[in-house]
């Protein structure tokens, strides 16, 4: 009855029950090679496959770790739902989430982006513009004697929070999703430590969108990373420069604002609109609600296409 109710919902999930299918198509063989893999690995007295079975069938730890992902479900209202332990449906997420992050960003049914590299290729080949930002997700806050723990305090929001950058295309469909870093660390200086700037400078001519966090960023690769006008008048500017100065904004505003809906449906997963679990796990969260986002984002074209 939960399974049922979970799939035929997907406000529950954010995903459609056909992506939900493609998802258990894909990730269980891997599952059990793991599983496998992982029993035959230690000693045993007995053959592998022999003892108690599993209660909780794989689409089970699915769909527990799609709803914690979603809405941040705790794991003891999850092991209430599906009738197992607590610490069943632990491990269970612990397991499923990984395999979820290597998956990276549908982008087509026979297309998958995992790193930014194959982004700057596809954008070069497809001949689109890209448009990145960053955006800061809470933490808590790290134990006191913790190394670097004033690193994690974001100077923007002053709070405890990693960063990570986000990359869309001209119409906002998520097509990376970066490891993150301490919110201490700069847009452009993560832009920098992620070889965007090599990748740009060296690959295909592509037109990317920023904010003027990433100012600067443009001089270094040949003016494929455009960031809001510069202001040359810091005081008493003309009306005429004022004038042309805000048209010239808003121009730009209007094109990138694409990412920022982007940003705001990885938000709609509570996973990400705060991280309350471990901050080692954090980088795992990210790549898998970015690879599911963006399944979901291309089931929906095909589907609109479709009719």
């Amino acid at each position: 009855m939960t399974r049922a109710a979970i799939i035929s919902d997907r406000r529950i999930t954010g995903l459609s029950a056909a992506v939900i299918a493609e998802l258990v198509a894909e990730v269980a063989p891997l599952w059990h090679e793991r599983h496998q893999a992982r029993l035959a690995s230690r000693s045993r007295k007995r053959a592998v496959g022999a003892g108690a079975k599993h209660r909780m069938v794989f689409v089970d730890r699915l769909l527990a770790t799609l709803v914690h992902l979603r809405h941040g479900v705790t794991h003891d209202v999850l092991a209430c739902w599906f009738g197992v332990d607590r610490s069943t449906v632990t491990r269970a997420i612990g397991e499923v989430r990984p395999l979820l992050s290597e998956r990276g960003c549908t982008v087509s049914p026979d297309m998958r982006l995992r790193t930014l590299a194959e982004v700057v290729d596809h954008l070069g080949q497809a001949g689109k513009t890209g448009i990145i930002d960053g955006t800061e997700i809470r933490v808590r806050r790290p134990a006191v004697g913790h190394e670097d723990r004033d690193r994690f305090i974001s100077g923007k929001n002053k709070q405890n929070a990693v960063k990570a950058m986000v990359f869309t295309d001209g119409d906002g469909r998520l097509l990376f999703c970066s490891p993150t870093k301490p919110g201490s660390c700069a847009d452009i200086t993560h832009a920098r430590e992620l070889g965007l700037v090599k990748l740009l400078a060296e690959g295909p001519a592509v037109e990317i969108l920023a904010d003027a966090g990433y100012q600067g960023l443009g001089a270094r690769t040949g003016g494929r990373v455009v960031t809001p006008p510069h202001r040359k008048f810091k005081k008493n500017a003309p009306d005429w420069y004022e004038e042309i100065h805000e048209r010239q904004r808003k121009a730009h505003s209007s094109r990138r604002i694409r990412v920022e809906h982007g940003i705001a449906h990885l938000k709609n997963w509570r996973a990400l609109a705060r991280h309350l679990g471990r901050r080692e796990h954090m980088d795992d969260t990210v790549q898998a609600i970015a690879g599911l986002l963006s399944q979901q984002q291309t089931a929906d074209r095909i589907l609109a296409w479709q009719t």
